[in-house]
């Protein structure tokens, strides 16, 4: 239905509207580029939908203005990192205050005693340890999952993404292992440390698992990076019943599938993971992740590090635990990300996926709409993909930029790696409306009903 010649002239004119309004990001981007390798600080920075990326002078709540003097509904949050908002009520005041009292010492503080207790609650697993980032604590379980099992593999998803983790960087080409396009310097070849399977998909798992030389699946419960893939009834309890059968460790990377509630989708429903991690929006935008033990993994691992070499383990970090990323924990927690908040953000995630449904039913296109708790996608296709592989394939980068861009000229972030929107406690019914009128024009002068 997408006519491409069109679609390529619009998106020109999209990106000419776009340089003429950005003019002082413009100017910003060529002075970066004489000291930041390809004018940003973060290579990812480059993969916004216009000619260069936006730059940002401040942002509260939902929304954020730009250099330009352009107020944005930000639907990316930070890709989740500012998924309470940017600089939510509840938590700035505490830590504010952490920083006026220093905010790294390499010694606990009274907050980590509460933001341990706090995690066993909602996720259920009783120990715990911090991390920086995301990353980290699943480079940390990793190791402990292989120093604990003795075993060489790590598995994962085809096209899942768990930070910049080597092990994670392998995917399925014609069902041959190998390494994920775009990987940079791998340390070593990515199918001898790891496998890959396709999730939903029982018998490839059974499989991978049956010689009994995996450590540890490492799993988001649901893909979300990929957009968003729901596990097919059973098969969450099939992963677990299999990983115990085969003494494979089960982790959960939560990070982004924290948005299914206050315990994220382990707590919400009631999964049995050996390890957790989380990362992003538990600390309300401050680096900070988290990575938890159930009590026979605990049991297990007491004992095997010793106390002398503990600092050069591979494990931890002086800037791990510190004093300003346990208040910024502490605070979200009890004040920001509380059920309350998803209960609120979870009903607007519904009316922002009916808007967009509403639109793609009066178009009679073959695009539909997913959710999980507050995070939305839509897609391209006509029916929900059940893996990576699916997914994958209904990438269409030309069409993702042109509505990306549309939008960005408009007021609205999107995320920039797939058409997911986050839905933060500050969101309002009028930053969603105002979504579905764009979303509505976007599609209609596509279809060439607008001009």
């Amino acid at each position: 239905m997408i006519n491409r010649n069109r679609l390529q002239v619009l998106l020109e004119k999209e990106l000419q509207l776009f340089e003429e309004t950005h003019p002082r990001s413009r100017e910003l981007f060529e002075r970066a580029k004489k000291s930041l390798l390809d004018g940003v600080p973060m290579n990812w920075m480059v993969k916004w939908a216009g000619s260069f990326p936006v730059f940002v002078k401040g942002g509260q709540g939902a929304h954020f203005t730009d250099v330009d003097g352009h107020r944005y509904i930000d639907f990316c949050l930070g890709d989740t990192g500012s998924m309470t908002g940017h600089a939510p009520e509840g938590a700035i005041s505490a830590i504010k205050e952490r920083i006026n009292n220093g905010v790294t010492f390499m010694l606990p503080t009274e907050d980590s005693v509460w933001v341990g207790e706090e995690l066993s609650r909602r996720f259920g697993l009783p120990y715990w340890q911090v991390a920086i980032s995301a990353t980290d604590a699943n480079r940390f379980a990793l190791r402990l999952a292989r120093h604990i099992t003795k075993r060489k593999y790590i598995l994962v998803f085809n096209y899942s993404y768990h930070g910049t983790v080597d092990e994670a960087f392998i995917t399925l080409q014609d069902g041959v292992p190998v390494r994920r396009h775009g990987n940079i310097g791998p340390q070593t070849d990515v199918t001898q440390t790891s496998k890959v399977v396709e999730f939903n998909d029982i018998e490839a798992l059974e499989k991978a698992l049956a010689p009994g030389d995996v450590a540890a699946v490492l799993a988001e419960p649901a893909m979300t990076n990929i957009g968003i893939i729901h596990p097919d009834p059973g098969y969450l309890e099939a992963l677990r019943e299999i990983t115990r059968r085969t003494g494979t460790l089960l982790i959960y990377d939560e990070t982004h599938t924290m948005c299914a509630g206050p315990g994220g989708y382990t707590g919400t429903y009631g999964l049995k993971p050996d390890m957790l991690t989380v990362g992003k929006a538990i600390g309300a935008g401050i680096p900070t992740a988290v990575y938890g033990f159930s009590e026979e993994l605990a049991q297990r691992i007491r004992g095997t590090i010793d106390i002398e070499g503990a600092d050069v383990g591979g494990i931890g970090g002086t800037l791990a635990g510190n004093a300003l990323s346990m208040a910024a924990m502490r605070t979200t927690l009890e004040n920001v990300l509380t059920p309350e908040a998803f209960d609120r953000n979870i009903a607007l995630a519904e009316r922002f996926c009916d808007g967009v449904e509403s639109v793609i039913k009066e178009n009679n296109l073959p695009w539909i709409v997913k959710r999980l708790g507050c995070r939305t996608e839509y897609w391209f296709r006509d029916t929900p993909p059940k893996n990576g592989g699916e997914a994958a394939a209904a990438t269409d980068y030309e069409l993702d930029r042109y509505m990306h861009l549309y939008a960005l000229n408009r007021g609205i972030l999107m995320t920039p790696f797939h058409n997911m929107a986050l839905i933060s406690s500050q969101t309002s019914a009028e930053d969603i409306d105002h979504h579905t009128n764009v979303f509505r024009e976007s599609v209609e002068s596509l279809l060439g009903a607008r001009v």
